[in-house]
């Protein structure tokens, strides 16, 4: 199996007023998060990489007209938990993960993957930031009012 690219999307799934879709990780139960995925190749833009995460992990087409993603043109450099190094190349400790977000209406149907998630909750915002294992997810999580009062 090829190794991952260090270069990730982070994808936070909001409702207009600020419930936060969160999704549990299926090989680690109790572990909380938004929507994550790293590249699949070096150049594919970040905006493909988002919106196929978003269709990937929640089943959420991001059509570009009702449902848009949103590039806060943020990005977090973070240390790539132990757990998780061996999927990068020998090496590699750190990501870089480039922050989007997507307003969605709270009735839309969730789709998990099964391998990757076993369920998902809709939360007020800073609740579902403390469930947030990720500081970045939790971080972006919490400044979600600023991007989207704009």
């Amino acid at each position: 199996m090829p190794h991952k690219i260090p270069e990730s999307v982070l994808v936070v799934i909001h409702t207009s007023d600020m419930e936060v879709l969160l999704i549990e990780r299926a090989d680690r139960p109790g572990f909380w998060q938004s929507v994550t995925g790293s590249l699949d190749a070096h150049d594919e833009p970040l905006i493909q990489t988002a919106a196929r995460e978003l269709f990937e992990e929640t089943g959420i087409v991001a059509d570009g007209e009702d449902i848009r993603l949103r590039d806060w043109g943020l990005s977090n450099i973070y240390e790539i938990y132990p757990v998780w190094r061996h999927r990068y190349a020998p090496g590699v400790t750190h990501n870089t993960e480039h922050v989007f977000s997507v307003c969605v209406p709270r009735d839309i149907p969730i789709l998990l993957s099964p391998r990757e998630h076993t369920q998902y909750a809709w939360l007020p915002y800073l609740e579902a930031a403390d469930r947030c294992f990720s500081s970045s997810n939790a971080e972006a999580i919490l400044q979600l009012p600023r991007h989207i009062s704009r």
